[in-house]
């Protein structure tokens, strides 16, 4: 037969299979049950469940029925989420739009308010209810904390560092119950705990703190705390007592609560679309709705999504698992305590498109497969699975996890409300993830992250991501890892285990990732940052508007034709074999480069700003081909950077990429979405200056400088003095001394923050002999007990 009739009839039976020729019938949810004209009563519902009771019904008697439920204006108050399961396929919920249906995760309570002191009012609610999330006239209110809300405080919109010592604690009658914020030690995301007591000293007695997966004592100044009555002391707080069943609030002066509507969060997921690989939900379409009012999700139980620094609870508003070719567009989702969407485990062909994601707890969007499909997994930033026990085969074990799925023309801002280990989309354990005209921005930390190399493929276009890494540090507005199989802390170790597998990293970065023609913008971090270990990618046509691109130690990332304003490359400790490729970029500083052991495959054919800045590059026998010169941006006032006629960018082979199609492209949420700040470009960086060498017992030092230092080093803040070289008879590296490129953090028993106070320290010792420090190594702190004479 024919390939092409075989072809053809294949696709009609799985067209026929999945309710392409089939009978469509109407179904339709009004909130006051009111009748349509020329609907029968039977099709009329009052609640959503209920409608979707009868389409099962339905389908029960022809599987092949594509049911549409029309949802009529209205607030629809789930009591239990809504579960679409294998037998509803071929069904589409479809909403009038999100400014007239909202489907909420929240209850009404009808209260009797009175006063109780000063300003503060007090209510009864029912017995036994619990909520984290209070909502007055479709407004979210602060629960009760300290320090006070304040939005344009940049850490948890306040913070303090006595917001948990013990004398502010002695200020509580009862701290049980309150919950403690602080952000990594590093500013790597953030942590949460309960209280759940106070021990004899009067500190506190802590549960929680499981939300990151590169644990860290909290961070001593950036905290806060919230769920304490005694803190409730401005206008918008509230504070519920559990035991007593009252609910205090500090109503804001236009509120009036004699009719004002009351609204209490009660669910952590609104809708569940749960199948199985064998038996999935295949082509559910949700449409035209608001999703608001869950609680909040960071006390959950947490799992590690591999190596990355990630935790993450698997749950979300919207969640999806074992499904096919499904699809959420044209919604709102808004005022959502934890997760947004997510795909876990199998799903293909997930298509998320039009919608409106904003002033959310958690992530906006997530594809998160199941480690069971990772072959060789390690679970925390120190495991290895060493080289003999390893499984060598190339791509997932088995089929659970995302794959060839469709995140498009979203608009993503204030998503992180809650929780700092967050992402506008966050990509793990997936394959073929499209990510294209989203507009991403105000956001804890990565505007985009994929979580490590399994298993490549993925795509990102046209996106405009900025004002990202707002409330953390050492990220960038795109993220990644490849902490895979080929890779560990030990460089040494890897070092060698790379050099004799130089094709390692292929068994999980399979397919190459593609970054192109998008634009970002990072303050606080870098714009493409591609960390620890990430492998196979290929960059092309961005344009970075602030902090350049970084590529520490990976393999074979191609990046070419990029605008780099203002900024340059930052290559971080590359393999002397990385095969590294970056030709034909427009760069506006030299090279940043941290502790390479070699210059990758080819540096040539770009365009630097300066003779120094080229000079630089040339001095390693790398970008002998490179010019420099002003590239002639076209309009950089109204963030047009393509270059004009006669520039000498066209002599190094750099092409005009389009500057008019980063970010949402539909016209309503296009007028809606900001785009980035243009920069200054009268501040363009000049080539940046080391500090001096110092020579110590024969060994060379320097000063931690820069925030380059400290990714490529690992440090939780930019202080410190680097090992440049040893000097191996040196009393300081006899036995168990100090090495090559360590970083020592303290002296004595005091923080080092450059060589100064370090020389200062040991001048203390000197008489001794010998002095305690405590040096990075490996990216992991130890302690040492080094000689000085």
């Amino acid at each position: 037969m024919n390939t092409k009739i075989i072809l053809w009839l294949a696709m009609s039976l799985s067209f026929l299979a999945y309710g392409g020729y089939s009978e469509e019938v109407q179904l339709y949810v009004v909130a006051d049950g009111e009748k349509i004209s020329g609907v029968p009563k039977s099709s009329i519902f009052k609640s959503i469940p209920d409608a979707l009771e009868e389409a099962r019904k339905l389908k029960s008697e022809d599987t092949g029925l594509h049911v549409v439920i029309h949802i009529k204006e209205g607030a629809y108050y789930l009591e239990s989420p809504l579960e679409i399961t294998p037998e509803l396929s071929n069904l589409t919920l479809k909403g009038e739009g999100p400014e007239s249906v909202r489907i909420k995760g929240s209850r009404l309570l009808k209260l009797k308010w009175s006063e109780y002191d000063g300003d503060i009012m007090v209510a009864k609610v029912p017995k036994d209810i619990s909520f984290d999330q209070l909502v007055i006239n479709g407004h979210p209110q602060i629960l009760a904390r300290y320090p006070n809300y304040d939005e344009s405080a940049k850490y948890w919109q306040g913070y303090a560092a006595d917001a948990l010592s013990k004398e502010r604690i002695a200020t509580w009658e009862d701290p049980k119950g309150a919950f403690f914020h602080a952000l990594h030690g590093g500013r790597w995301g953030g942590f949460h705990w309960q209280v759940t007591g106070v021990d004899a000293s009067g500190e506190a007695i802590l549960e929680g703190g499981h939300q990151n997966n590169r644990g860290s004592r909290p961070h001593e100044e950036y905290r806060m705390v919230e769920n304490v009555f005694e803190e409730l002391d401005s206008p918008g707080e509230w504070y519920l007592d559990r035991k007593e069943n009252k609910l205090y609030f500090w109503p804001q002066k236009e509120v009036s609560l004699k009719n004002a509507t009351v609204e209490v969060s009660s669910l952590k997921s609104l809708v569940q679309v749960v199948g199985t690989l064998d038996n999935p939900v295949h082509h559910v379409t949700i449409s035209g709705i608001r999703f608001e009012h869950t609680r909040r999700t960071l006390m959950e139980d947490y799992e590690p999504l591999l190596r990355s620094d990630w935790m993450i609870y698997r749950g979300s508003a919207l969640f999806f698992e074992g499904t096919e070719d499904c699809k959420v567009t044209d919604s709102e989702f808004v005022h959502l305590g934890g997760n947004v969407l997510m795909a876990s485990s199998y799903n293909t062909g997930l298509t998320i498109s039009g919608n409106h994601i904003h002033d959310c707890g958690a992530s906006a969007v997530s594809f998160i497969g199941d480690p069971s499909a990772v072959r060789s997994p390690s679970f925390n930033y120190r495991e290895y699975v060493d080289l003999a026990d390893m499984d060598m085969q190339p791509g997932p074990k088995n089929e659970l996890y995302p794959r060839e799925c469709l995140v498009e023309n979203n608009l993503i801002y204030r998503i992180g409300r809650v929780e700092k280990q967050t992402a506008g989309v966050q990509v793990s354990m997936a394959k073929g993830i499209t990510i294209s005209h989203n507009s991403i921005y105000d956001v804890p930390r990565a505007g985009i992250n994929i979580g490590d190399g399994t298993w490549g493929g993925h795509v990102l276009e046209f996106n405009d991501v900025f004002n990202t890494v707002l409330e953390t540090s050492d990220h960038g507005s795109f993220n990644s890892w490849g902490r895979d199989r080929f890779w560990l802390p030990n460089r040494k170790k890897m070092d060698s285990i790379t050099t004799a597998h130089p094709d390692l990293y292929k068994l999980d970065a399979v397919y190459t990732t593609t970054i192109r023609n998008n634009r970002f913008r990072c303050d606080h971090g870098w714009d493409i940052d591609l960390d620890d270990g990430s492998s196979n990618y290929h960059i092309y046509n961005n344009l970075c508007l602030n902090s350049g691109i970084k590529l520490r130690e990976g393999f074979e990332r191609v990046v070419e034709n990029n605008i780099l304003v203002n900024n340059s490359l930052h290559p971080h400790v590359w393999f002397a074999n990385s095969r590294d490729v970056f030709t034909n970029n427009i760069v506006g500083d030299a090279y940043q480069d941290v502790r390479l052991l070699g210059w990758g495959k080819e540096l040539d054919h770009n365009l630097f700003p300066t003779k120094e800045a080229l000079m630089k590059s040339q001095i390693y026998d790398r970008d002998l081909n490179s010019t420099y010169g002003d590239p002639k941006f076209k309009d950089p006032a109204n963030l047009d950077f393509s270059v004009k006629e006669g520039s000498p960018a066209f002599e190094i082979g750099f092409e005009n990429f389009p500057m008019d199609q980063f970010g949402v492209q539909i016209p309503a949420l296009k007028a809606m979405a900001k785009t980035p700040e243009v920069p200054d470009m009268s501040k363009a960086k000049s080539s940046r200056k080391a500090t001096p060498v110092v020579a110590w017992l024969r060994n060379q030092l320097k000063s931690v400088e820069s925030e380059q230092e400290q990714s490529a080093y690992g440090l939780p803040t930019a202080e410190g003095v680097i090992v440049l070289r040893i000097w191996k008879p040196s009393p300081a590296v006899q036995g168990n001394g100090l090495r090559k490129g360590d970083v020592i953090l303290s002296a004595g028993g005091e923080k080092i923050k450059n060589t100064l106070d370090f020389l200062t320290q040991t001048k203390k010792y000197q008489e001794q002999g010998e002095m305690q420090v405590v040096v990075m190594r490996n990216q992991s702190p130890e302690e040492l007990q080094i000689r000085l004479k």
